[in-house]
């Protein structure tokens, strides 16, 4: 079966996590602690195909608040496929990628308000998620702190692939910028030019009217006369 994950189709079986078909398809789904579901840092949003995933998980519903769990908020390292059928998420590292490349301001405020609300709140029963893991013999610490050094491989690549991919965005928008501000220069030359009669020019600048000709820089030659001292 195919999945989608950040727009991109993954190959993928029942009975394999969410964050498994990610990496090997190189469709990224950020994390920090390799999987072991002691943060939130693989967070998804699943805009299709709930039905086709497991449910969630007493880790997911520490780390998770409601709000987030009714919009579709999930754990990749906790989620895992159940049957075949449609299945379309976003990461949020992938959407926050997308609004700081869209420079979306008033979505990253939003985006920034939301998932601090979350972490806030969802702090205590997370922590106390990990203590009591430890405790069953559920998690290992020590397995988790190699996870953490194992996933900052793939940290690096996403790193990489924001950086490549925003490359073209800001050479975009330099030459726009760059564009715009040639233009107000020449329409700057244009009046003047119509005010002058068609003798002054802003040097270096074009005008409709003298496109093709030479264009006249009138030298203005201003001297200054001392005052004469009262008696």
């Amino acid at each position: 079966m195919s999945i989608v994950i950040n727009d991109k189709p993954c190959e993928a079986e029942p009975g394999d996590l969410l964050l498994d078909v990610a990496q090997r398809s190189k469709s990224h789904i950020g994390y920090i602690c390799g999987g072991s579901g002691i943060c939130q840092s693989c967070f998804v949003y699943v805009e299709e195909g709930m039905d086709c995933l497991s449910r969630r998980t007493d880790v997911e519903k520490a780390f998770i608040s409601d709000t987030l769990a009714e919009a579709g908020g999930r754990l990749a390292c906790q989620t895992t496929i159940v049957k075949e059928g449609p299945v379309r998420v976003l990461a949020r590292a992938e959407h926050l990628r997308r609004i700081v490349l869209g420079l979306h301001l008033r979505d990253f405020i939003t985006y920034a308000q939301t998932i601090g609300y979350n972490v806030v709140n969802q702090l205590p029963s997370g922590v106390g998620n990990i203590v009591e893991r430890i405790r069953e013999g559920r998690l290992d610490p020590i397995r988790s702190l190699q996870n953490i050094g194992k996933s900052a491989g793939h940290a690096g690549e996403l790193v990489g692939k924001t950086v490549t991919d925003a490359l073209p965005f800001v050479q975009t928008s330099a030459s726009l910028a760059g564009n715009a501000s040639k233009t107000l220069y020449d329409v700057a030359s244009n009046t003047l030019c119509s005010v002058s009669g068609g003798q002054l020019h802003l040097p270096g600048a074009t005008c409709a009217a003298h496109e093709d000709t030479p264009v006249t820089v009138e030298k203005v030659e201003i001297t200054a006369r001392a005052a004469k001292k009262q008696s």
